[in-house]
């Protein structure tokens, strides 16, 4: 549910980039450290390695970034992080890789092919593996040893004591053991055998773990780039530099040089530089980035435009109005990036339990090697089974599972025009049964729109709506509008009007073709009973009814009504099927409101009703125990959009709306309110799904290492399996499509 308290003490917010986390239990222990300081709210998110801080008075960024530093991790403050050249967080690790994976290679097939088991194989394994262990795994060595200067254990921890452990022993082996011995072989064993340790080597289980280690956390890396790339490619959507007009001439400039105010040509093919109003020149518009509508928009001076849009085919003059962070794409994107950075209230649970984890493994181990030694067995079989706890052990999977499908979740959705704010909506969208919905500009179009000419007998229609769109051409009532623009699509061009005249408050008159023609309310001309009672019908469904005449007689009717766009139908049974009640609740006359309802299958409508009264509508569902969904677009539905469980703004609706909403849609189609809804859903239960199967797989493997069951090379490569099934799984996100039937 939605926190309906007041506004607390102000704060200010800084996003911190963090370097040096290698697990979940980093992100936890930076979080509490943050955590600690007065005033301080923070959120570490490991998979996009920023931390998000909200601080009060009396604390610096400075501090905070002291903070991270004397916890052994670096930060860098967002001025700093402009500085710096970005570079591909997967070169160095890929180099890093490959080279062990060469030199592991042959250890690994070495020990489990006794055949290549030649005369003082053990010591070509001790050449190959060694570097494996000391430079293919440094940086967990190194994360290792910045923890325990600290007082805490990380995975890090796990896999630096597991693989030097292994290193050390088989080095004793060599050389005060039996190991060294020329001819020695030992067969390979997927389990851990009971013999004397003295004569057994574990380089490939100490390479071996290091390289699956190293391949998870590529793979880890790469995927985690992927999963932002919908953001970076939102980011990199608008244009570079623009051709502004400046004391009379047009000069080319960088992006950043444009002012509020400036004046910028856009010919065509080009990106619309900003948000702007267009003052010169008249053109189509593809908006498509914005909305996903493949149909451009015409737009023509007074017009508002958006930046990152593309100009089809005319040339145009924008007045810029909004700039950098406030145009429409960066706050798409902020929007994003928030969502992405928070934590869903079952991610911090699972920070908790990593945080807690890795020392209870330790615990563990030295458990596991007491016992085994206690009860008669070997040191190298109770040796082993301690590795491959430490190994099998890494919560790793566990940091993972939620932020990758967040990442990935919601960068779909700002592909598809679908902002999610934070984690938490999603789990009010899984919970929500009644969706309330606001007419005009969600249902309907929001503008009037000719639906049906009726003529009188012996009259044609098109005769009816061409003179009526020729004197109504003459005026800018937005019926007016709704007429012309119907006439000029079904007929083309209009005759010209003379003589025009407006009846305030009761129609127009103009000569049109040699006649005197009247457009207006029904009393102005003499009807035929026919066409009364169509006007009555028209009336009676809250509709807006337009007599057409010339020579004093009515020659037909025009209806005129705010028209049900065409998705609604489809997009309502989509809710209904998605186990949600809808109900429309608007401020129009009830005989409107029924006829909208019934063309789309709403059954339930609250009509007549004031703002206040959206919010009370609300209130009396939540009150009977509905968890509600609401949807809107104007400032009139934003207080009940705050007071919803979840509030959806359509994105055609105003700033206050957007900001009162949870789930902003972007396309100005009632079809994204279920697929927003579909989305929301499949990344909470692919996040429930990670979870799952990251708990079970650590509570499933921890015993069976103990046990001896399992060799600690295929320990530490179940590990990385692990991790890279849980991106993997989340990855399934990016390929979920929009008004999907399901």
């Amino acid at each position: 549910m939605k926190d309906h308290a007041g506004v607390g003490l102000a704060t200010d917010t800084v996003e911190l980039s963090i370097d040096g986390m290698t697990c979940a239990s980093c992100a936890n222990r930076i979080e509490r450290k943050l955590n600690k300081i007065d005033g301080v709210t923070a959120t570490v998110n490991f998979a996009t390695e920023k931390a998000r801080v909200d601080y009060g008075a009396g604390v610096t960024p400075q501090t905070l970034v002291d903070t991270v530093e004397e916890a052994g991790y670096q930060a860098r403050l967002p001025a700093e992080r402009e500085t710096v050249a970005e570079e591909e967080p997967t070169d160095a690790l890929r180099h890093r890789l490959l080279v062990s994976l060469a030199l592991t290679v042959p250890v690994i097939a070495m020990a489990m092919i006794p055949a290549l088991q030649f005369t003082n194989w053990q010591w070509l394994s001790l050449t190959l593996a060694a570097p494996v262990v000391v430079w293919g795994a440094w940086p967990f060595h190194q994360a290792a040893w910045a923890n325990l200067r600290h007082g805490s254990a990380t995975m890090d921890t796990l896999i630096s004591m597991g693989t030097l452990a292994a290193l050390g022993w088989s080095v004793y082996a060599l050389f005060w053991g039996t190991a060294g011995t020329p001819g020695m072989t030992h067969p390979f064993e997927l389990t851990l055998s009971r013999t004397d340790g003295s004569g057994s080597v574990y380089f490939e289980v100490a390479a071996g773990v290091t390289t699956f280690i190293l391949t998870g956390r590529y793979f880890e890396a790469r995927s985690k780039r992927r999963a932002g790339a919908a953001l970076r490619a939102l980011l990199e959507l608008g244009a570079k530099d623009v051709v502004v007009r400046r004391a009379g001439a047009e000069q080319r400039i960088a992006i950043d040089e444009l002012r509020v105010g400036d004046e910028f040509v856009v010919r065509p093919g080009e990106k619309i530089a900003t948000d702007g109003v267009v003052v010169e020149g008249a053109s189509a518009v593809d908006v498509s980035m914005l909305t996903g509508e493949s149909v451009p928009v015409d737009v023509g001076p007074g017009d508002e435009v958006v930046g990152a849009t593309v100009n089809v085919d005319g040339r145009l003059v924008v007045r810029a109005n909004r700039i950098g962070s406030d145009t429409a794409l960066a706050q798409m994107a902020r929007l994003v990036e928030e969502a992405q950075s928070g934590k869903a209230p079952v991610q911090r649970l699972a920070d908790r339990i990593s945080g807690v984890f890795v020392p209870n493994v330790i615990v563990l181990a030295v458990a596991t090697l007491g016992f085994w030694l206690a009860t008669g067995s070997s040191v190298a079989a109770a040796f082993t089974a301690a590795v491959a706890v430490l190994i099998i052990a890494c919560p790793c999977a566990l940091g993972l599972a939620t932020p990758t499908a967040l990442m990935v979740g919601t960068g779909r959705g700002a592909q598809l025009g679908i902002l999610i704010k934070g984690p938490e909506v999603l789990e009010s969208t899984r919970r929500i049964d009644t969706i309330v919905l606001d007419k005009t500009g969600t249902i309907t179009t929001g503008r009037m729109t000719l639906l049906d000419v009726v003529a009188a007998d012996d009259e044609r229609p098109d005769e009816v709506l061409r003179m009526a769109g020729a004197v109504e051409n003459g005026s800018e009532h937005p019926i007016a509008r709704a007429i012309v623009n119907g006439a000029r699509e079904k007929l083309g061009d209009l005759p010209a009007v003379h003589d025009f005249t407006n009846l305030r408050g009761l129609g127009v008159r103009g000569r049109v073709d040699g006649r005197d023609v009247t457009v207006g309310r029904q009393r102005l001309l003499e009807s035929h009973d026919s066409l009364k009672e169509a006007v009555r019908e028209a009336e009676s469904q809250g509709r807006t009814a337009v007599v057409v005449g010339w020579d004093g007689v009515a020659r037909g009717m025009l209806v005129v009504s705010d028209a049900v766009k065409p998705t609604s139908r489809e997009a309502i049974s989509r809710l209904r099927s998605l186990g949600l009640e809808p109900i429309m609740v608007t401020g129009d006359n009830d005989a409107a409101a029924r006829t909208i309802a019934a063309q789309v299958g709403i059954d339930d409508v609250v009509a007549e009703v004031l703002p206040p009264d959206k919010v009370d509508a609300v209130k009396r569902l939540q009150a009977d125990g509905r968890v509600v969904a609401m949807v809107g677009d104007g400032v009139n539905d934003a207080a009940a959009l705050a007071q919803a469980d979840l509030g959806l703004a359509m994105g055609s609706g105003t700033d206050v709306a957007i900001e009162a909403s949870d789930l902003t849609l972007v396309r100005d189609d009632l079809n994204a309110v279920p697929d927003a809804i579909r989305l929301s859903r499949r990344t909470l239960s692919t996040i429930k799904g990670n979870l799952f199967w990251a708990f079970a797989y650590n509570v499933a493997a921890i015993p069976l290492a103990a046990a001896g069951l399992l060799n600690p090379m295929i320990a530490g490569a179940a590990m990385a399996f692990s991790s890279v099934f849980v991106v993997s799984n989340s990855l399934r996100l990016r390929r979920f499509s929009a008004t999907a039937s399901r």
